[in-house]
This record gives C-alpha cells, structure tokens and sequence, in this order.
C-alpha cells in the first residue's frame, strides 16, 4: 500500500496560516521568516499560496519536481505553486470547469516569475504532439516578447511588468491546449518620455542598441550609444546580470517561433528607431509678425531620418509641430503652438506611437495563439497585474493600479467567502454568517458614475473653460468632503486644516490596503491623454505599412469630432471585463511577497514585509479562512494518518472510512463542538485540536519507532548470532582440511625423500654393471679390429704397392677441386655487369678453368640484367649504347652524357599550353623537342628555335610564337658534323638538288647534341627505304650557305674569353668556333 505523506510531515514552521496558532500578525510574521530562512518560499492560508521571492535560483523547479506534484492532492505534499497549478489543471481536465489563476503583489515581488511557472507547468503535465508542442512552444514564447516591450528596470525590479497582462490558455477536452488569448492592461506609456531617477526605459531600447548588427543599426540608422538619445536614461543604462545583447537575439527567436513574419519584424524594430529618434527633436522659437511664437524645429537631421524610416514626407510632420488645428461643426481654426506646446506634442507622439505598438503586439500574438478550433473550450486563465503601489510621490498611474486592486481584493473576498460556504452546503456543514471589511464603499468612492472620483476626472476634463488640477481638486472637495475614506487639505471636516502632512495639492484615499496620498498634478493630462489631430493625420499620411494601422483616426475621410474617451474611462471599462470574466471562472490566488527593497537573497526586512501583508489583507484571509472550520480532510486520508491512536482501527480498518474516523474521535475523546462530520471530510473547528492529534501521532510514531526498533535490534542480533554460528563450523571445517592435507603433505615429502634413495642406490648399481658390460664389449671390438686389421694387411701388402700413388693423386685432385668450387661458391661477386672483379686463382693448374669460369659468370649475370629491362628502358638502353659506337673516344662532350638520360620531350608538348596549337598541328609522334640556337651564317650570332623531331622529319619553329620556320624531310639529309670537342655544335648537311636544299644547311648549337645525334642516325638505321644518315666527328668541316661553301673551324680557345663558347664570321670562307678548354 502506498504511504502517502503530507504537508504536516517535517514541517518548518506551519505549512497553512489556517493552522497558526495562536494567531496574530506578529506570529504571522515569524511563521514566514522561519520558512524563509529554510528557503521554503511558499506557504498555505488554505487554497491560496504566499510566494516570498528569494532573489536567488532554488532547485525546487526541475522535471522531478513537476513529476512529484502531478496528479497529487493539493495538501499532500509541502507547499509549492506547482501544487496550486496541479490543482487548477485537474479541475479543469477532469471537472470540466474553467479555472482562473490570479497572481498579486507589489513590483519586485515575483508575479511575472510566478506566471512563468504556472505556465511551464501546465506545459510538461499536458499531451504531447507535435501540434501541441507548437502551441506550448508559441504560449510560452509569447513571454520574452511581452517582456521585452513591456517591462523596464525600476527601483524595486530590474525586470518590472510595467502593464496588467491577463492570458486565457484554451484547452480540448483532453486538457491538451489548443492556443490562448492575451488582454493587456494600462501600459504605463509615460516611461517612453521620462524615468525617475534609477530606473530605464523599456527593456527592448537597451537590447536593440545593444543586440543588433552593426548593418541593422545603420539601416534603422541608430548608432550603439545610449547617451545619444534623450528619452534614455543614462545612470542606470547597463544592469548588472541582465544581457541585453543575448536578450535580443532571445526576443528575435520568440517572435519567429510565435509566427511574426521577418517583414513585420523590422517594420516593428522601425517603430521603436523612431520613437529615439523622436526623442531628439528639440525646438526653438519664432516670432511671427502678430508678436505670437512659433515653434520650429533646431536640428532637421533627426527628423529627416525620423521620416525616412517612417515614409513621411518631412514638411507635414514639422508643419504639425508648428501648428494645431482645431475643428467645430463646419469651422476650421488653426493655431500656433509654442515651443511648450510643441515639447507637449512629441512626447504626447512618442507615447501613443509606443503603447499603439505594443496594442497591435498584443493583437499580432493573439492571432497566431488564438485556437482555430469552433468547438467549446476549456479555460485557464493567468492573471499577472501590478500589485498595490505606495510611492513617496503617488500620480494618475498609482491611483488606477490601487483602484484594479481594490476591485481585486472585492472579488477575492467575496469568492473566498463564496468558496468557503459552497463547499460547507456541499458537506452538510451549517454556515454561519462571517464579519469581514467589505471594501465596495471604496470601490464605489472611485467608480461610482455619479459622484466617483473618476467620473468627476472625466467631467472636469470635458467641462469647457479653464480646466487645471486644482479645479478637479476643489471639484473632489466639494463632492467628496463627507466620505468617510476621503481626506484632503480643504474639505469642509476641520480636523485636516491643521494636518501638515497633507499638502494644498494633494488628497488621501484609505484603501483596504493602508492611505495613500495622491498628488493632483497631472492627473486632468494624463486622463487626456491627448494627441493632436494634426499628428495623428500626419501619421497616417505615412508609407510605413504598420501606421496606418496604428492611427485609423488619421484618415480624413472618416474624421471623427467626438472627444475620444478618457484613459480613465478605458481602464474602468476594461476592469468592469476583467471582473466579469473572472467571476465565471473558479479562482486560484497566489500572493507574491517581496521580502526586501535590496534584491538581495537571505534578507528579510520585517517592515517591508508587514506592510505587504497588510495591503494584501492576508491576515483577513485568514480570518475569513478561520471563522468557520480551521482545518478540513478527507476521511480516507485522515483515518490514514491517525489510525494508529486507536487499537479498534490500527492496524487496519475493515469498514467504511467515516466510521472508522468517528471510532478514532470518539476513543481519543476529542470534544464534539470541536469537529464535525461532512459528507466526504471531516471538519475541525480549532487548530488545537489539529495539533492534538499531530502530538498523539507523534508520540505514537515514537511507540511505534521503539518497538520496530526493538524487534529490529533482536532479528539483527540473532541473525548476528546464526552468521557467527555458521561462520565459526566453516572455519572449523576448513582448518581441519588444512591441517589433515598438512600432515599428508609431510607423510608424503618422508616418503618420496626414502624412495628417492632407494632408487638412487639402485640406479648407481645398475650403472656400474653397465658400464663394465659396455667396456668388455668396448675391448673386444679393438681387439678384433686390430686382429682383422693384421690379417687383411697380410694378405694385400704384395697389391697395394703397386696401385697407391694414382689412387691417392686422384683422391687429392677431387678434394682440391671440391675445396675451389665451393669457396668460388662464397666468394662470387654482385649482380651489377659492371663489377670486374673475382675471386683470385688458388692453383695455376686451374687458370683455364678459372677464366672460363669468370666469362661464363659474366654471361649469365648480364643475361639476367637484361630480362628486368622494360621495352622503354631497352630502347633506351639502345640509344645509349648507339651513342656509344658513334661517340666513345671521339667526342669530348660524350663522358658528360652518359649519366644523362635521354628524356627526348624536354618541353613538355603534351602539357604546355604554350605549345599545344603547334603539338596538335603535327600529326606525327614527336620523338625529341628541344631548344636549339641556329647560328647565323652572316655574322655568327645564334637565335634560339623549337627543334622537333618526328620519324619522318626535323622540324624548327620559332620559340615565342610556335610558328614553323622550316620543315626538313629527313631523307633529304645526307649527313651530321660535329666537332671532337665538348661543344654542342652540329650541322645538318643536305642533299644537293633536294627541296630543302635551296637555302642551304642548318648550323646549329644544342646542349642536348648528343641525344639528337643519336636519334637522327638511329631513325636512319631503321628505315629501310633510305641510307643510313652518316655522321662526320671533325674539328673543321663545311658547309654549304646558299651559294657559297664556309669552313667551319673548332679552336681551343683563349681564358679570357671564360667558360662559353664563342662563334664569329673571320671571312666570307672562315666560321671560328672557340671552345673553352675542359678542366
């Protein structure tokens, strides 16, 4: 069976003020501070929650939190606020009835923190989906976007809800949530236009300053400097732990996970560029020719760029700066405004641009949340609105926000006291009647059409003539002077005359929550809430897709010249909604406690706190919550927990849950006037008697805890006892099998010791007998050896003179050749043909042998070489082996070349794109290209040429342009002459009556001449349709040019002519090539 716990078990202090004992504010108070100091934030008055802010992360909100709460009774566990949602969630799933979550309590005090855990609670208990993780996603996201526009940095929170925020989630039948609806309230607009002192404006300014890209800002033209704008505050600019950076880029991703288009996106980040840079306008005046004022414009920067981003043409938005035009049945009057008036006019601008923005937000949100179902839904509605607010200086602001506040607490006590005498009806419970403070007459002094304060704030704003402050003061004077809960300094009650803690230009109002002084100032403008016609004309005149929407009330066709309603009148219709929407849902309460003005964790002022319990009538709560029954339960659960008082139902009661509990009752003699019997609970009058039955409880579970403890001690023991019992034989056992196997041990060691010398004796006999045996054997073999031996000599001595000497000759030979063949088999010499050496001759006998031997190697070792070769490394291995036949020890070049391999294609034709046009204008195979110098005939000097050699032809070309020069068929050449010394000159010697002949032969000069000498004669070689091309080695030849016939002469040169060789024309017969000489 299950053991169910509760918020009685291990309680700090007392988990519900219903059960306070004895009760009063100061015990009320300590009772907090205690929990407090123990970090249990929250505590009970029966279904309401107090939630004290810790201004610190506590481990109390993790997914094994959610798990412990889901689908438990709400004063089963410790209190928590996910108790209460828990709770709200189930009635509405399974009850089928909507629910209302209203979270209260002063700025600072955790109600936007509050509402987040709400949510993401009933977020992780719902379905699952992916359409419903869309919309979970979207409800939930629609948070950091609200807070970005609606929150701001003040004195008391560095994340203060400047606005009332009410959300209805709808829920299917299954309780999985289908979208929600959002309702705004009384945006505190003033902020955009002025901070007291120590607090920011709007949290979404500092972020888009701070968060956008460099592009982004220049296209909104911002720059990143706060101090350049004047509607931000610059002292308290940066908040320590708050990135606004990282916040903005969190605002981006919110509005695109909500369903905002990109587009939507920048004309909102527009809106609020132009509210800073409205900010900066500034005016002077100008005096007209009637001796009046004109306001105009100083700097025209910022509101070009203003109207730039805003698509409004520059002269109507400064001509309504300038001029107001007022409008009376068919008569159009315009006037000046001065350079108040026109101060009055931005800020009035800036004020309605930002909260029309934050409207619209509201409405774009609640299009894509809204659910698309048309069935019915069920409900859940949050409600996170300012708490009371009494500040040093009290204006229009602080006077709505208490008046919301006033009708929270009406519609909280009556549905408390609603709450409290359905569920007595329900259990059959007599109800009697409660005396409670009724704040309607508050309510009624504020709100009454007649003579409330703010309907007089609206008459006197609608009154013509001269309308002030001070006007709408005496007004409230003369109205309100006999209210019980009315002060002020002028009233017709005389007592206040002397009261100097009430000045000229204020009143008092006692709310429910404490007096309050209110300052008159501003109260007639701010219930205005007045733009000129002209500016709203003015912007909707504007190409931004998103104004025209913001101000409908532009469009001259549709001019409207009804006043439009007041802010006062707006938020008491707006609250009259509230109200009724409110009282058709089932109320859930938590009550958010601020426990110091520092923000700081472990402090806990009682002052500060007091006064909150105060204002939030908590203590009345309890009252109320205390006047009937303190404590009620169900009867299972309670026959549960307090059976074991009882012999007749401990341990288990096998009847009805009520009986068994009156059988508990009436054995513990609990008097009868201090409980009572409901249909389902049983109700107990004083917290007294609670606390009895917790002490007898506790007492019992003492008991109980000795005697579990006692048969828990004598089974240990015992079953200590057997252990060592059991224990004590194992070890027995196992040392007798130690010391037998011991003992044997030893037995068998003497034992193996004894037969090993037995055995050693008998084996040293054997041994010897052996022995003697094997010597007996041993000297009769040598004797009849030596026996045989005489007699074999004997009989053969006349044969073996006669035969020894050859025998003896061949058997030495055999062993000498043997011994030489394989020492010739160690020492053979390497694989390389070009190793001359070998092993040296051991006998001149085997000179032929040896040398015989040496060639035979040698053929086999190069026959082996040669079967490696590739047919490519062969051919090559040809080339140089022809080269060899054509140059060895005739060409001083030729040494040089030998460990050069003959590449053939030194420019890469294939390859060079430089060289492609002419590789593919030669169809044959090109076999050697390289570069060559053609030695001029007339003076000697050399040009450089392509030399391309192909089987059938010789070609030059030139170098840069890879143009054919000529082409020489190379059967028209007959010969090639080159000198014997290391110079790379050659001539191409023609054919006389050839094609190619006209011109003469080709002097040339190559570092590659031994290669293309080569190749030249081999093709020759192996064509077989022509003579094999010659090839004259000779230090002085001729050559035919043209006509005439040069001789070429090869000379050692001079060294100072250095290392190159040199060529000059001597004569019209003479070419002198001067060679250096080699080293």
């Amino acid at each position: 069976m299950e053991v169910k716990t509760s918020l009685l078990d291990n309680m700090i202090g007392v988990g519900d003020m219903v059960l306070l004992e004895p009760l009063s504010e100061d015990s009320f108070l300590e009772n907090l501070k205690k929990r407090f100091d123990h970090n249990e934030i929250y505590t009970y008055i029966g279904s309401v929650v107090i939630s004290l802010n810790p201004y610190r992360s506590l481990p109390i909100y993790t997914p094994d939190k959610v798990e412990e709460y889901r689908n438990r009774n709400f004063y089963e566990l410790s209190p928590h606020i996910y108790a209460l949602a828990d709770e709200a969630y189930r009635s509405l799933r399974d009850q089928d009835k909507d629910q209302c979550i209203l979270i209260t309590g002063e700025s600072g005090a955790g109600k936007t923190e509050a509402s987040k855990l709400v949510m993401s609670y009933v977020a992780a208990v719902c379905g699952k989906g992916q359409e419903v993780n869309k919309v979970k996603e979207q409800l939930l996201q629609s948070n950091p976007v609200l807070e970005a526009f609606g929150n701001a940095k003040t004195v008391r929170n560095d994340n203060s809800s400047r606005f009332g925020k009410y959300m209805d989630i709808e829920f299917d039948f299954k309780g999985d949530p289908l979208g929600g609806v959002i309702s705004n309230y009384l945006l505190e607009k003033s902020r955009v236009v002025k901070q007291p002192r120590g607090e920011r404006n709007f949290h979404i300014f500092y972020q888009l300053l701070s968060g956008a890209s460099d592009d982004m800002l220049k296209k909104l033209k911002l720059e990143r400097d706060f101090s350049k704008y004047n509607y931000l505050s610059l002292d308290s600019a940066t908040v320590s732990g708050l990135d606004d950076a990282a916040n903005f880029r969190t605002v981006r991703n919110a509005m695109q996970i909500v369903g905002f288009m990109e587009d939507e996106m920048q004309s909102v980040l527009e809106l609020v560029a132009a509210v800073l840079k409205l900010g900066n306008l500034d005016f002077k005046p100008e005096s007209r020719c009637n001796g009046m004022d004109e306001s105009r414009v100083k700097d025209k920067n910022d509101l070009k760029e203003m109207c730039e981003l805003l698509g409004i043409e520059q002269s109507v938005l400064e001509r309504a700066f300038s001029y107001r035009t007022v409008e009376a049945k068919m008569e159009k009057v315009s006037t000046t405004l001065n350079v108040a008036q026109a101060y009055y006019a931005r800020d009035a601008l800036a004020k309605n641009l930002y909260s029309r923005l934050f409207s619209w937000l509201v409405t774009r949100i609640n299009e894509s949340i809204r659910a698309q179902a048309k069935t019915r839904h069920k409900v859940m509605g949050v409600l996170d609105i300012y708490g009371f607010e009494i500040f040093e200086d009290n204006s229009f602001e602080q006077f709505i926000i208490n008046y919301c506040n006033e009708k929270l607490q009406q519609i909280f006590i009556e549905l408390t006291l609603r709450e409290e005498q359905e569920e007595y009806v329900r259990e059959g419970i007599e109800w009697t009647n409660i005396e409670y403070f009724n704040n309607a007459v508050i309510c009624d002094l504020i709100e009454n059409n007649q003579n409330g304060i703010l309907a007089m704030l609206d008459e006197e704003c609608l009154r013509p003539g001269t309308v002030t402050d001070e006007t709408f003061l005496d007004k409230l004077n003369t109205i309100c002077a006999e209210h019980q809960h009315f002060e002020s300094r002028l009233n017709k009650n005389s007592k206040f005359l002397n009261d100097h803690s009430l000045p000229h230009n204020c009143f008092r109002i006692q709310h429910y929550a404490g007096k309050v002084l209110y300052r008159v100032e501003g109260f007639v403008d701010k219930n205005n809430d007045l733009l000129y016609r002209d500016l709203s004309q003015a912007m909707y005149k504007a190409n931004h897709s998103l104004i025209k929407q913001l101000f409908p009330e532009g469009n001259p066709a549709k001019v409207n010249l009804k006043r439009p309603p007041t802010a006062g009148f707006q938020f008491r219709a707006s609250v009259g909604t509230l109200m009724g929407n409110l009282q058709t849902k089932n109320p859930n309460y938590i009550r958010c406690i601020k426990p110091n003005d520092k923000k700081a964790a472990h402090i806990f002022t009682d002052s500060l706190v007091r006064h909150q319990v105060r204002y939030l009538g908590l203590m009345e709560n309890v009252r109320v919550r205390r006047a009937g029954y303190a404590f009620r339960q169900a009867y299972e659960p309670c026959l549960e927990r307090y059976k074991m008082l009882c012999k007749n139902t401990w341990p288990h009661w096998k009847g009805p849950a009520r009986q068994g509990v009156e059988v508990l009752m009436t054995d513990l003699q609990v008097p009868a006037e201090e409980f009572a019997y409901g249909r389902s609970k049983i109700f107990i009058r004083n917290p007294r008697t609670l606390f009895f039955l917790e002490e007898k409880r506790k007492q019992c579970l003492e008991d109980l805890a000795t005697l579990i403890q006692k048969i828990y001690r004598g089974w240990k023991c015992r079953s200590h006892f057997l252990l060592l019992k059991k224990s004590e034989i194992v070890v027995a056992a196992w040392y007798r099998r130690y010391a037998q196997q011991k003992k044997y041990q030893k037995i068998k060691h003497s034992t193996t010791v004894v037969q090993s010398y037995t055995r050693g004796w008998q084996a040293r006999k054997l041994l010897r007998e052996l022995k003697y045996q094997k010597k007996c054997e041993e000297a009769v073999t040598t004797i009849a050896a030596f026996w045989h031996g005489t007699q074999v000599r004997r009989e053969y001595r006349k044969f073996f003179r006669a035969n020894a000497g050859r025998k003896i000759y061949n058997f030495t030979i055999q062993r000498i050749m043997q011994k030489y063949f394989l020492g010739l088999k160690s020492n053979l010499p390497s694989m390389s043909p070009i190793d001359k050496s070998w092993p040296a001759r051991p006998y001149s006998f085997l000179e032929g042998v040896h040398a015989e031997l040496r060639r035979i190697f040698h053929l086999w070792r190069c026959k082996k070489y040669r079967s490696q070769f590739t047919e490519e490394k062969k051919a090559v291995y040809e080339e140089k082996l022809e080269a060899s036949e054509l140059f060895k020890d005739k060409k001083a070049l030729y040494p040089s070349s030998v460990s050069q391999t003959f590449k053939g294609d030194y420019l890469e034709m294939v390859k060079n794109p430089k060289y492609q046009k002419l590789s593919s204008a030669i169809d044959e195979k090109i076999l050697l290209a390289d570069v060559v110098n053609k030695i001029n005939r007339a003076n000697g000097k050399s040009s450089p040429r392509l030399f391309l050699l192909t089987k059938k032809s010789v070609i030059l070309a030139d170098q840069k342009t890879g143009q054919v020069k000529t082409s020489l068929p190379l059967p028209d050449l007959s010969s090639v002459s080159t000198s014997t010394q290391s110079d790379g000159f050659f001539a191409l010697k023609l054919k006389e009556g050839s094609s190619s002949a006209v011109k003469g032969d080709f002097l040339l000069s190559s570092d590659h001449l031994i290669e293309i000498v080569t190749k030249l004669h081999r093709i020759s070689s192996l064509a077989a349709d022509r003579e094999k091309l010659n090839v004259d080695i000779s230090d002085e030849f001729l050559v035919q040019f043209k006509q005439d016939k040069v001789c070429v002469k090869f000379i050692q040169g001079s060294p100072k002519n250095g290392n190159s060789v040199s060529c000059k024309r001597k004569n019209n017969r003479l070419l002198e090539v001067s060679v250096p000489t080699s080293p």
